[in-house]
């Protein structure tokens, strides 16, 4: 598919963009490919479109919210944003700022894109027609509905994963389409339909086999212990990536207290290098430690979101009523 149209359909079906609106497109430099793209998709859709080039540097990490994004956010606000950035776990702190910023007084829909690359937007994740859109957003739908009156969450995978949550008066929702209601940005590419925990439910061993959000695929697997929300016990064969992980959940007090848990539905997604395409592969899980105050009923504050891809999960869904049901069996979603 080509580029264009891929970012065009993307602003039209997720964030329902409509002509004459507004969008700023904040874009590092080593992405601008990309954001030409995403500035053409507007434009073809009539929207009012800029484009911001960001500067990087492969010498330090940016933490704090550059000035001129500041100003620009102040002076010219718009209903639109999408954040071509690089994926790199270190700038996390940075992104969690400027989404903050971003969507604040929950104005603005946003796209955010940390590591999205020109070919998931071609062959990958991104390259979705409006159909194919549509197609996913339902399944969502039907997703959701099923998850209703969830009170527990049992996962388990033949890596050695065996753990529960609780999620009871936590709303699942999806990233594929915009909630006008809560105005909740999302990841595009997009295809999750995600929840947050209660934060002391999480309990366990966690092995991630696949990949860490911002650190990409992994060699050996990170396996976590878990009390009562909290990782405990961090272990991997691989001890630069060991050391990546522990400093990530020692941002912060909330660093280490689960955030996330979410099923990946999109049927485009690839396991590829970035983990913005990889967590959205159709028939995976992924848990997340880290900040969900965005999130319905969120209530970590981290400074930090560090995800853990895994893959063939077994997931168990146990309702208000006693009963329950298997929603994955090995990687694969059963009739509902």
């Amino acid at each position: 598919m080509e580029a264009w149209k891929s970012a065009r359909n993307a602003l039209e079906c997720v964030l329902e963009a409509k002509q004459g609106e507004k969008i700023i497109i904040f874009c590092d430099d080593l992405k601008k490919e990309v954001g030409e793209v995403f500035a053409s998709g507007a434009l073809k859709l009539g929207l009012q479109t800029r484009l911001v080039v960001l500067k990087t540097s492969r010498q330090s990490f940016r933490q704090e919210v550059p000035m001129e994004i500041m100003k620009i956010l102040e002076k010219h606000p718009s209903e639109i944003y999408i954040n071509i950035l690089q994926g790199i776990r270190e700038e996390t702190p940075f992104r969690i700022k400027l989404i903050q910023m971003e969507t604040m007084g929950k104005r603005a829909r946003l796209g955010h894109c940390p590591g999205v690359t020109l070919d998931m937007l071609t062959n990958g994740a991104l390259a979705l027609t409006v159909e194919e859109h549509r197609k996913m957003q339902n399944f969502a739908s039907a997703l959701i509905q099923k998850l209703k009156n969830a009170v527990k969450v049992e996962v388990k995978n033949s890596m050695g994963t065996d753990l529960s949550l609780r999620v009871k008066g936590r709303p699942f929702f999806t990233d594929t389409i915009i909630n006008w209601e809560t105005m909740k940005w999302m990841n595009l590419p997009t295809g999750e339909v995600i929840v947050a925990p209660i934060e002391d439910s999480l309990n366990g061993k966690l092995v991630c086999d696949m990949a860490v959000g911002g650190i990409g695929p992994l060699k050996t697997p990170v396996k976590i212990i878990i009390h009562n929300g909290k990782a405990e016990e961090i272990v991997s064969e691989d001890l630069q990536v060991l050391k990546r992980v522990k400093d990530s959940s020692n941002t912060d007090e909330w660093a280490k207290v689960v955030g996330e848990f979410a099923f990946g539905i999109n049927p485009k997604a690839r396991f590829v290098e970035e983990f913005l395409e990889a967590e959205k592969i159709l028939g995976t899980i992924h848990i997340a430690f880290g900040n969900n105050s965005d999130m319905p009923g969120g209530k970590n504050k981290s400074k930090n979101h560090m995800d853990l891809l895994i893959s063939k999960p077994d997931v168990k869904i146990f309702y208000e009523d006693g009963s329950s049901f298997d929603i994955l069996k090995t990687g694969v979603f059963q009739p509902f």
